[in-house]
C-alpha cells in the first residue's frame, strides 16, 4: 500500500469513528497527518463530522494524542468553523420550519427534501454542513410559479425543475419534482414514479432540534431511491463529495432490508436505469464508512465503484476541488460546456445512456431557460 493510499484508509477510519462506529484508532491516532485531514474535512465539506471526533480524542485516546497532538492554532479554527457550522444550522432549521409552515397555511403540500431532513439522521444534527432550503411543493407548475410570484422575490432567471429564491438569506428551492435524468426514457419512468409517491411524503412530519418547528421530509423507502438518482444526475453534472456520500449512507443504514424490500427495490433500480450505479455506491459505502454487506441494496459493482471514489476525492463537494479536466468546475460558460462533454466521455462505457444523454439534455435546457426567461 503507498503512501496516498495509507492515509486515505487512516482518514476513512477516522471518519467512521467520528460518525460513531466502533473502530480501534489507536495507531491511526499516533500517526495521522492533522492538517491533511482538516484539508480533506475542508475539501468535502465534512469539517463539523470530522470535529465531533477531534473532541472524543483526548478521552478515548489520551496517550495516542500526546505522541501525536493537534497544534492548537489548527485546532482553534477547526473549532471556529464547526461553531460557525452549528449556528448555521440553527438558522437554516428555523427557516425551514417556517416556510413548511407557511406553504401549509396557504393549503400546499410540501416537503424538504435532503438537507436539514438528512441531518436528523445524524449522530450531531449540528454538524451536518448546511446548504440551501430544497422544498418539494406537490402542485402543478402554474400553481407553484404564481405562489412564487406573489410571495417571494425571485429573479428572472427560471430552472427546469425549479424556481431560486431566498428566505431570511437562506437561499431557498421551490422545485416542481425533486430531481431528474438525463436519459429521456429514463426521466419519463422517474416522473412518474415520483408522482405515484408524492402524497405520501408530504405526510411524513417531523420534528426539528430544539423544538424550533416542524417538518416534513420524505420517508426512507422514497429516499433510497431519490438520493441515488440526486448522487447520479450531479456525478455528471459537476462530480459528489462525501457529503452527500454520508447521507446516502445514513439512508441505506435507516432502511430495513426485508424480503419484500429484496424483492421490489432491485426491480425498481434497474427499471430506473439506477442498478449499475447503485452498485458503484455500495463499493464506496463500503470502502469508505464500512457498510455491511447485509445493509447494500445492490451488490458492490468494484470497477464502476473504483471510479467513483476517486472522482470523489479529486473533486470534492460538487467537484469543486477537480484538478483534471481542465478544471472544469472553474471554467466560463463556453469552455465549461465542452470540458463536461470531455469528462462525461470518460464515462460512456461505464454508464452509456446516462453519459451520452447529458450534453442533449443541458444543450435543450440551456434553449428552455433562454425561451422561459422572464
Amino acid at each position: 500500500m503507498n503512501d496516498g493510499m495509507a492515509q486515505s484508509s487512516a482518514i476513512f477510519l477516522f471518519l467512521r469513528y467520528s460518525l460513531e462506529d466502533k473502530v480501534d484508532l489507536s495507531m491511526v491516532v499516533s500517526n495521522m497527518d492533522w492538517r491533511q485531514l482538516y484539508s480533506f474535512a475542508t475539501k468535502q465539506t465534512i469539517i463539523g463530522i470530522c470535529f465531533d471526533g477531534i473532541k472524543r480524542l483526548s478521552e478515548e485516546y489520551p496517550e495516542e494524542l500526546k505522541k501525536n497532538p493537534i497544534e492548537r492554532d489548527l485546532l482553534m479554527t477547526w473549532m471556529g468553523v464547526s461553531q460557525q457550522i452549528r449556528r448555521q444550522n440553527m438558522k437554516v432549521n428555523a427557516v425551514a420550519g417556517k416556510l413548511y409552515s407557511m406553504l401549509r397555511e396557504d393549503g400546499l403540500r410540501c416537503c424538504i427534501l435532503k438537507g436539514q431532513g438528512n441531518a436528523l439522521m445524524y449522530p450531531n444534527a449540528y454538524s451536518r454542513n448546511p446548504g440551501d432550503i430544497d422544498v418539494w411543493v406537490n402542485a402543478s407548475r402554474e400553481q407553484i410559479t404564481e405562489y412564487a410570484k406573489k410571495h417571494f422575490e425571485l429573479g428572472d432567471d427560471i430552472r427546469y425543475q425549479h424556481i431560486e429564491t431566498s428566505v431570511d438569506g437562506v437561499p431557498v428551492e421551490l422545485h416542481f419534482f425533486p430531481c431528474t435524468m438525463n436519459n429521456p426514457i429514463y426521466n419519463a419512468r422517474l416522473q412518474k414514479w415520483f408522482k405515484r409517491n408524492a402524497d405520501l411524503q408530504c405526510s411524513n412530519v417531523v420534528s426539528l432540534p430544539d423544538c424550533i418547528g416542524e417538518i416534513a421530509i420524505p420517508t426512507t423507502a422514497f429516499n433510497v431511491i431519490y438520493q441515488l438518482t440526486h448522487l447520479y444526475h450531479h456525478f455528471f453534472d459537476e462530480g459528489i463529495g462525501m457529503r452527500q456520500i454520508i447521507d446516502y449512507y445514513y439512508v441505506v443504514s435507516m432502511l430495513n432490508v426485508n424480503c419484500e424490500m429484496l424483492t421490489w427495490l432491485p426491480k425498481e433500480l434497474k427499471y430506473l436505469g439506477l442498478w449499475k450505479f447503485a452498485g458503484a455506491v455500495m463499493y464506496v459505502l463500503h470502502e469508505a464508512l464500512g457498510l455491511s454487506e447485509e445493509k447494500m441494496i445492490a451488490p458492490m459493482d468494484e470497477k464502476r465503484g473504483k471510479l467513483l471514489l476517486a472522482e470523489i476525492l479529486n473533486g470534492g463537494n460538487f467537484g469543486q476541488h477537480f484538478t483534471k479536466y481542465g478544471h472544469f468546475t472553474q471554467q466560463g460558460m463556453a469552455k465549461k460546456y465542452f470540458l463536461k462533454i470531455w469528462r462525461n466521455m470518460h464515462f460512456v462505457r461505464y454508464y452509456p445512456a446516462e453519459a451520452l444523454s447529458e450534453p442533449i439534455f443541458r444543450t435543450w435546457h440551456f434553449f428552455w431557460r433562454v425561451k422561459n426567461k422572464k
